[in-house]
C-alpha cells in the first residue's frame, strides 16, 4: 500500500475530475467519502477539497446533497471545529471557489 506521502495531492486531483464530470454518481462518491472522513478531525486530508467539489457538483446539479453536512451541527462544521489544523471560518466559499476555477481551467482546456 503507497504511503500517503507517495500519494500526495491525488485525493484533490479526484476531486476535481469528480466535481468536473458532475454527475449524480460523482456527487454520491464525494458524499460518502465526506461521511467518512468528516467523523475524522484528527486526519487532514481532502475533506474541504472535497467539500468544495460536492457544494460545486450540487450547483451544477441543482441537488442539496451537501446541505446536511453544512447545516448547524452537521459534520462540516464538528470537523472544521475540532480539527486542529483548521482554522478561521468554516464557511466553504474559498473551497468553492477553488473548485470553480479548476473546473473552469478544465473546460477551457478541453474546448481547445
Amino acid at each position: 500500500m503507497a504511503s500517503h506521502s507517495e500519494v500526495c495531492c491525488a485525493g484533490g486531483a479526484c476531486c476535481v475530475a469528480l466535481a468536473s464530470f458532475g454527475t449524480a454518481g460523482d456527487a454520491d462518491l464525494l458524499a460518502a467519502y465526506l461521511d467518512r472522513y468528516l467523523r475524522r478531525p484528527d486526519l487532514a486530508y481532502d475533506q474541504p477539497t472535497a467539500m468544495g467539489a460536492l457544494a460545486y457538483t450540487d450547483s451544477v446539479l441543482h441537488g442539496d446533497r451537501a446541505s446536511h453536512f453544512l447545516q448547524e451541527g452537521g459534520l462540516w462544521r464538528q470537523w472544521f471545529q475540532n480539527a486542529p489544523h483548521m482554522h478561521g471560518d468554516d464557511g466553504i466559499s474559498t473551497y468553492l471557489g477553488d473548485i470553480r476555477l479548476a473546473c473552469a481551467v478544465i473546460d477551457e482546456c478541453a474546448d481547445t
